[in-house]
């Protein structure tokens, strides 16, 4: 079982910390894709707790003044309580109880994974901070994760700006600083595609990033041969590392379904292996993308693969093991997995 700090090591000295409690339950919660208000309910009350020293908040356990703080309501209150008094909450246990890989199979891949080359902060669409991410990231055991929050044209998703994705390099930089190697926090973007195939950043961003994934967000029911020319150039542009969700389409979720683009997919994935650059499978069960189809087209043509979770929360971080087994029954071979490579050689082949 992955996640940060499983049931067993929430406790020192017979009592649990009570924001690592708080931090496992809303790890649990997304990534069994509960709704949105409890996973916050509980990462909000974490926040709190943690503005003050665990003295006081024992002493406001035990004079019954926890609810007064922000953010900490019924629910919370209880899970707090029980951590203090050594007990595993009660909420926890249930999680736990239910808490099995996400899906069957692919746990030899999963065991390989390095890192993750495809996730969001709240900078764009995801909803935790940058921090949050990657002190999960190295929680679940991964060695590196690359940040890739959405590009300027991607509006609705609150796409960086040169200016603003300058400042998250800086916030990169003072992240990889505080978790002092033990895990690497990768510079990226998710680049929107053009319709005419250019990349939506500035060049000289693009050149000082660890990683480039490139998606199609816009005008999917495009034209068969004008999203081909439109995605080809994508896949020559030389920063482009990762060609994400290729087919774009829903099979389930909330947002609804929605059909697969249409375009050659042989003429696309024969460019992805001419130019290195990997074939995204989307770990996002609404996706599923590419279909198996592809997927197994992609192998034949000597591709790269690049096996991410595209996690928009700490807890879709988990979304992993969806991709593993459908990665594991198509038999794609773990070297061609570009995220079961040590960093180094991931950089090499990104930044060479």
């Amino acid at each position: 079982m992955s996640g940060p700090r499983s049931t067993d090591r929430v406790t020192s000295g017979g009592q649990a910390d009570p924001v690592a409690v708080l931090r496992r339950i809303a790890f649990l919660l997304e990534r069994g894709r509960a709704e949105t208000y409890k996973v916050k309910a509980f990462r909000g009350a974490a926040g709190t707790l943690l503005t003050l020293s665990a003295d006081e908040v024992r002493q406001r356990a035990s004079q019954g003044t926890l609810r007064d703080l922000p953010g900490i309501g019924s629910s919370t209150e209880k899970v707090v309580r029980e951590a203090l008094a050594g007990e595993v909450p009660s909420y926890l246990r249930r999680l736990e109880e239910t808490a099995g890989p996400l899906a069957e199979g692919g746990r030899e891949l999963r065991g390989l994974l390095r890192g993750d080359l495809h996730t969001h902060s709240d900078w764009s669409d995801g909803g935790s901070p940058i921090e949050e991410m990657a002190m999960t990231a190295l929680e679940i055991g991964h060695e590196y994760v690359a940040l890739t929050d959405h590009s300027p044209r991607l509006t609705v998703a609150n796409g960086l700006s040169a200016a603003r994705l300058e400042r998250q390099l800086e916030v990169v930089a003072a992240v990889n600083g505080q978790l002092d190697g033990q895990l690497r926090m990768l510079t990226g973007i998710e680049v929107d595609i053009l319709d005419d195939g250019a990349l939506d950043q500035t060049e000289e961003m693009l050149e000082r990033l660890d990683v480039v994934v490139a998606s199609v967000h816009s005008k999917l029911r495009m034209d068969r041969d004008a999203m081909t020319r439109r995605m080809v150039a994508a896949v020559r542009h030389p920063r482009t590392d990762v060609l994400g969700h290729c087919t774009g389409r829903l099979v389930t979720g909330g947002r609804g379904t929605r059909p697969q683009s249409s375009f050659d997919a042989e003429a696309v994935f024969t460019a992805c292996a001419e130019h290195d650059v990997a074939v995204e499978i989307n770990s996002r069960p609404e996706r599923v993308d590419p279909p198996d189809d592809l997927i197994t087209l992609a192998l034949e043509l000597g591709c790269l693969f690049s096996l991410d979770s595209d996690a928009h929360a700490p807890g879709q971080l988990d979304f992993l093991d969806h991709g593993c087994a459908r990665a594991e029954a198509l038999e794609v071979p773990p070297e061609r997995i570009v995220n079961t490579w040590p960093v180094d050689r991931l950089l090499r082949w990104t930044c060479g």
